[in-house]
């Protein structure tokens, strides 16, 4: 009997039966290392990488919702064609992380330099989250997404392409929702848990409603009230480059790039975290998981231009674990 293991705290994990998950569960190690990561078929979603030394990077909510009746709550959310709901005609971060996805016939390897695998959607064979609107069953759009993941000894590798295949171009956003686990439950230590590299980027605090630009400190986890907060580059700022302390002895570098027909386009980040009382107000959220975990999240956000027919986007993101 298969096993995979997935990360609620550095120090409490729990085991996914493969075989009781209709061929959802979809592991990959790489052999000469020994990483591995776990991802479901379902929203494409990666669940968990773990380096060559056995350390985790990703969180997971004890109480995520796994049998595919809602999004999942932890790990990787592939959000797309939307990041939140501007477009109220279909549901909150578009309808990639709702339906299940296909393994690209011939795409798994594993060889001296890293092991991975892809997966498809098409807009046909998307059953959820489509609403009654821009991607509704009567649209004209059209789309298929892939998601590549490569995982080597100490980094994990995303990429998400998306080809309009259609002929009416469309406005899009996309953005992966990556949970950081935080080593000992110490997000709130300020020393141990933040992100350095938003130096100078314009700052939009969904919380407090403030809007400034960011000096030299690096961003932490607030002592009393959740953080919800977009970082958008300064001009001539393409990529993403940020530091993420997680804490004890655990510091990710994290690179994202994005472009549009094969032009670079500017990389955002959000920063996450839900405190204590909007933990407890989560039915699929452990109520004190909030130290546990910190949400960096790179996306094409603002000035992205309209995909044309024909034509591909494509964003990806690199953890490595230092």
């Amino acid at each position: 009997m298969t096993k995979a293991t997935i990360f609620h705290t550095s120090t409490s994990s729990s085991e996914l039966d493969t075989t009781n998950n209709d061929d959802d569960i979809v592991t990959i190690t790489h052999t000469k290392s020994g990483a591995n990561c776990v991802l479901r078929k379902f929203g494409s979603h990666i669940l968990s990488y773990q380096t060559s030394t056995g350390k985790p990077l990703i969180f997971m909510s004890k109480d995520a919702i796994m049998d595919g009746s809602a999004a999942i709550r932890g790990g990787i959310p592939l959000c797309f064609p939307q990041f939140g709901q501007p477009d109220k005609s279909y549901p909150q971060h578009g309808f990639l992380r709702r339906n299940r996805w296909s393994v690209v016939e011939g795409s798994e390897f594993d060889t001296d330099d890293g092991a991975g695998i892809s997966l498809e959607l098409e807009l046909k064979d998307v059953i959820e989250a489509r609403g009654d609107g821009t991607w509704g069953n009567d649209s004209s759009l059209d789309v298929k997404c892939i998601f590549t993941v490569k995982i080597d000894s100490t980094s994990m590798t995303n990429t998400l392409v998306m080809e309009n295949v259609g002929i009416q171009a469309f406005d899009f956003q996309v953005l992966l929702h990556t949970y950081y686990l935080v080593a000992n439950g110490k997000a709130l230590n300020h020393e141990l848990c933040n992100v350095k590299g938003f130096e100078g980027y314009a700052v939009d605090d969904k919380v407090s409603g403030e809007k400034y630009t960011l000096g030299p400190d690096p961003v932490t986890i607030p002592e009393e009230i959740i953080i919800d907060r977009v970082y958008s580059p300064p001009d001539g700022k393409l990529d993403l480059n940020l530091t993420i302390s997680a804490g004890d002895d655990n510091v990710v570098e994290l690179t994202a790039t994005g472009d549009v027909d094969g032009a670079k386009v500017a990389v955002s980040g959000v920063v996450w975290n839900p405190h204590k009382r909007k933990a407890e107000a989560m039915s699929d959220f452990g109520s004190e998981q909030y130290n546990d975990m910190i949400c960096v999240e790179p996306g094409l956000l603002s000035n992205v231009p309209k995909l044309e027919g024909g034509k591909r986007a494509t964003f990806t993101q690199v953890m490595t674990s230092i």
